[in-house]
């Protein structure tokens, strides 16, 4: 579609990919990803700001998540005290209106009809630098923290995934939960948060997606007028952690508590999410776990020893894990499920996998990719992920990268990656009481 020059004007085209174009406003360095899309009229509005919970130091870990809550309180224009907070005004035009928290990436997003889609970016403009951030707000929020922080607690198998990340990443802050350390959480300030917040939440440390059925030109328009005049930010954005050092050995985790079935992790460290290998990984996982025809579904559920089988790779900006989860059948005994699951990815590296296996791993990534992209929210969900890694066109680029994958590359990977010394295995043995 022919996008007025007036409006162009204000931006630079930077490229195209899969119906995806991405601009860069020229004002301030915002980055904005424009799809149109057919159907009803209605669009997804998004601004995924590249800072998560890899960019918090300790004594303030959690401060990602805490700001996304306090974004919620608004600004002295939307704002919950004057009955005009972001949630009342969204909600009151039909609006899905919402806000998530990851290692790499932050997001705020709504799903309304295109008509109100002026509100939703001037809301979102307004609160990238007028989040009020008082005293009070934070009080409020911490309570609901610590709630939230407590129900983690209470799931043994949230609480053993936390425990194998903190332990598989000892010097990098993925080791770090993302909702915070408890003793960070009670003792953070609003001067703290304030301090996070003017780091990095600008124009240039963001990315806009418009998804839906806005025309192009109109979504740069609203864009151009509302953020058009907030500063770029300072002139460097940290964006440097610790890496992680090499692992020199096997590490092990239990966790211990009330509860019915056990469950074992078994984690090696992984390639980052730009990273050749990383689909061949994803293609492994699936062959490992996707449906009853998966190797350890085969090896694990079928043979009584487990009630369920998982596998996944994680795509993150920093290396992060591959890992394999059983959920214990109740007369299974955690060495023999870990012996079984260990002896089933030595033979992959050993002895590889067939062409068959990869042709139906491949079938079945087709179909999960496209139930996943039903609609302007689910694409603007999953594009937020790939933004956050580095690299938007991973969304667009995923199943031609998989239909390149071979049967010599999942062997290759799994020899690479699932070996010994980058292992972390995490038990979850429960208790009585």
């Amino acid at each position: 579609m022919k996008i007025a020059s007036a409006v162009l004007n204000e931006f630079t085209t930077v490229g195209e990919s899969g119906g995806i174009t991405e601009y860069r406003l020229n004002a301030n360095g915002l980055r904005v990803l424009v799809m149109p899309l057919p159907g009803p009229p209605v669009s997804a509005f998004m601004v995924t700001y590249h800072v998560g919970s890899r960019n918090e130091v300790g004594g303030l870990t959690g401060a990602t998540h805490f700001l996304e809550h306090l974004m919620f309180k608004g600004t002295a224009r939307f704002n919950s005290k004057d009955g005009t907070s972001v949630f009342n005004v969204l909600q009151r035009v039909g609006a899905r209106v919402n806000a998530t928290t990851w290692l790499d990436r932050t997001n705020y997003y709504e799903l309304l009809g295109d008509e109100h889609l002026p509100l939703a970016v001037e809301i979102e403009a307004d609160r990238m630098r007028n989040a009020l951030i008082d005293e009070d707000d934070v009080e409020s929020e911490r309570t609901v923290i610590l709630n939230e922080m407590d129900r983690g607690e209470n799931s043994p198998n949230m609480l053993l995934y936390r425990n194998l990340w903190s332990t598989a990443f000892q010097a990098h802050p993925y080791g770090h939960p993302t909702i915070g350390w408890r003793s960070d959480v009670e003792n953070v300030t609003a001067d703290g948060l304030r301090h996070f917040y003017d780091a990095y939440y600008w124009p240039k440390n963001a990315t806009i997606s418009v998804i839906g059925s806005t025309p192009p030109e109109r979504a740069l328009s609203l864009v151009q007028e509302h953020f058009g005049s907030i500063p770029a930010g300072p002139d460097h954005i940290d964006q440097q952690v610790t890496a992680e050092p090499p692992q020199q050995g096997e590490r092990r985790v239990l966790v211990e508590q009330a509860g019915q079935l056990g469950a074992v992790m078994i984690a090696h460290k992984s390639p980052d999410a730009l990273h050749a290998d990383i689909d061949a990984l994803d293609v492994l996982d699936t062959i490992l776990s996707s449906g009853k025809g998966s190797r350890l579904y085969r090896r694990l559920t079928d043979n009584g020893l487990t009630a369920g089988v998982g596998a996944t790779t994680s795509r993150h900006r920093d290396p992060g894990l591959v890992l394999a989860l059983a959920f214990l059948a109740p007369d299974a005994t955690h060495e023999q499920v870990e012996k079984e699951i260990l002896d089933e990815l030595q033979q992959i590296a050993e002895d590889g996998v067939t062409d068959g296996e990869v042709t139906r791993a491949k079938r079945q990534l087709r179909a999960q990719t496209a139930f996943g992209r039903d609609g302007a929210f689910a694409i603007a969900a999953q594009l937020n992920e790939m933004i956050a890694v580095g690299n938007w066109r991973l969304y667009t680029e995923f199943l031609d990268r998989i239909e390149r994958v071979t049967a010599e590359d999942v062997q290759h990977v799994a020899g690479k990656y699932l070996r010994a010394r980058t292992r972390t295995v995490g038990w979850y043995v429960p208790t009585s009481s």
